[in-house]
């Protein structure tokens, strides 16, 4: 019911964060399962390490933008103290940012050694990464829908 009393300034930057963070989860859920879909099949990671890049990373830029810049509509940057669910959120993201290029780094890493016949081990352990951030943001999720305090 309190969110139906918002104020309409905080559609837009609510919607960008929230359509990021769809963005990002959904990049992580198809990279992560289609290594269990993978049986080792060079084409199928290398297209799972793509999508990482090109759909799972800008959506944490977008989702992360559009977080700060509610976080900033609701003054909550002047509040004494953030509540548990943001805490969760920041914990979550920041964390999940760093797992992700992590992750990026050792896919990339993994791809480049792919026309040498080897870097699927890499691969393999970019997408368990991915697996982790994707148990993160399901986390988040929860806390931002749930506002546990």
């Amino acid at each position: 019911m309190l969110a139906s009393i918002r104020p309409d300034s905080w559609n837009l930057p609510l919607f960008v964060h929230v359509f990021g963070a769809t963005v990002l989860v959904g990049g992580l859920l198809v990279a992560a399962a289609s290594l269990l879909d993978s049986l080792g099949e060079i084409r199928i990671l290398r297209v799972c390490y793509l999508t990482l890049l090109a759909v799972a990373l800008p959506g944490y830029v977008i989702m992360r933008v559009g977080a700060q810049w509610i976080y900033s509509k609701e003054h909550l940057d002047d509040a004494p103290s953030d509540p548990t669910w943001i805490g969760i959120g920041f914990i979550v993201a920041d964390l999940g940012a760093l797992l992700t290029l992590i992750a990026l780094i050792l896919g990339g890493i993994g791809v480049s050694r792919l026309n040498k016949g080897g870097g699927a081990g890499l691969l393999k352990a970019a997408m368990v990464i991915a697996w982790l951030v994707l148990a993160a943001a399901l986390v988040a999720v929860w806390a931002m829908a749930g506002k546990p305090d």
